[in-house]
């Protein structure tokens, strides 16, 4: 099964003449086979190089004009792959762009602290950034067709987004995959550029990262569990943002005292990441946690399909110290927007409408359920 991604029709807008196109997203997710899909719809000579071969990596980080110019020699694209594996590639890219303004270069990298402190700084002004995340409902969707992919609804909660579970049709087939990819891939970016020694710590407060879905997160509580200090809980929760492991949402408080907006919640880009660490695939009538599953799967397909919209949004949870709360906001055109995620059907409870919207009159609160979750988590455009 070949799934085409949606940023495969996006990314040739932004080719443009003295721009690095930088290409983020987590190990195995599909940046490669993209890069090369792209080569393929283009109308622009190219040139596709890995960066983990050493020849380039010497070339990629001479800062030699004559030795760089020669990787854009009669082509108007250049694809550097793995780009995070050149020293000063930022650097470089800014001189390949100052001194050859024609060139169109796309660079993909899966370490993004890495490849962000090195582009962000030498690169401003002159770089368009975009993140692949594992594959979409909505990617599923064009694949599939809807009716199949909604009736395969279970298998995206249980099993995640990533391309080699979603083509892959054995479930135990499935789950070596993922925990391969969690214990080979998804610690390696840490564990060797930032020189981090205790795998075991994080992989422990990932799994209690995973039990806490949708609820605030103390890292007081977690350096406690842990036995590190807040600190060093601080620092990891940072990296695993970085590598695309973990994000994370804030409260929104603007109008009242008892508003929370202290600690944070966090959530897993890919369910199956999620349900790898704590070593449950069980199917969702055995589970008491499909609530969890439900809201990890649509904030996240929210986040993808709001990319794929180009709509840059805040977003926040909301909670009072009454414990009044909505899962999920949406700070928009200068409106809030607030949704409430019900597995089964439900409604928001009229206490708490009723408060959030006399707090913010031109606010709208809606359920998404299994119902009418399907336009949430798809592009409208």
């Amino acid at each position: 099964m070949k799934i085409k991604r949606n940023l495969l029709s996006q990314l040739p807008d932004y080719l443009l003449p003295g721009k690095v196109v930088v290409l983020y997203g987590p190990r195995q997710v599909g940046k490669t086979t993209l890069a090369h899909a792209l080569l393929d719809i283009v109308t622009l000579s190219s040139r596709f190089i890995n960066a983990d071969e050493l020849i380039y990596q010497e070339i990629l980080s001479s800062q030699n004009r004559r030795r760089l110019g020669e990787l854009l020699s009669g082509v108007e694209l250049l694809v550097i792959d793995e780009a995070q594996r050149v020293p000063n590639i930022g650097l470089n890219l800014k001189i390949m762009v100052d001194n050859f303004p024609q060139a169109r270069i796309l660079a993909t990298g899966s370490a993004s602290f890495d490849l962000a402190n090195k582009v962000s700084e030498p690169l401003t002004g002159r770089k368009l950034t975009f993140t692949l995340y594992p594959v979409s409902y909505d990617e599923l969707r064009q694949t599939l067709g809807p009716l199949e992919t909604r009736t395969q609804l279970e298998r995206w909660l249980v099993w995640g987004g990533y391309p080699a579970i979603v083509t892959t049709s054995d479930p135990s087939l499935r789950q070596h995959l993922l925990d391969e990819l969690v214990g080979s891939y998804l610690y390696r970016d840490i564990l060797e550029l930032e020189g981090i020694r205790r795998a075991d710590k994080i992989v422990n407060m990932l799994r209690l990262l995973a039990f806490q879905i949708g609820h605030e997160v103390s890292l007081s509580e977690l350096a406690s569990n842990l036995a590190i200090n807040r600190q060093t809980v601080a620092r990891y929760l940072d990296l695993l943002e970085k590598v695309f492991v973990i994000f994370r949402v804030g409260g929104f408080s603007r109008n009242l005292r008892k508003e929370i907006s202290k600690n944070a919640r966090y959530y897993f880009y890919d369910n199956g990441v999620r349900n790898s660490l704590i070593q449950n695939f069980n199917p969702l009538h055995l589970r008491n946690d499909v609530g969890q599953l439900w809201e990890n799967f649509l904030m996240v397909e929210r986040r993808k399909a709001n990319q794929a919209d180009g709509r840059l949004v805040n977003t926040y949870f909301w909670r009072t110290y009454d414990r009044k709360e909505i899962d999920y906001i949406e700070e928009y055109g200068g409106r809030l927007y607030g949704f409430e995620f019900k597995w089964q059907d439900g409604r928001i409870r009229r206490a708490v409408r009723s408060e959030f919207l006399q707090t913010y009159p031109q606010s709208e609160l809606t359920v998404i359920n299994q119902e009418n979750f399907e336009p949430f988590v798809t592009p409208q455009t």
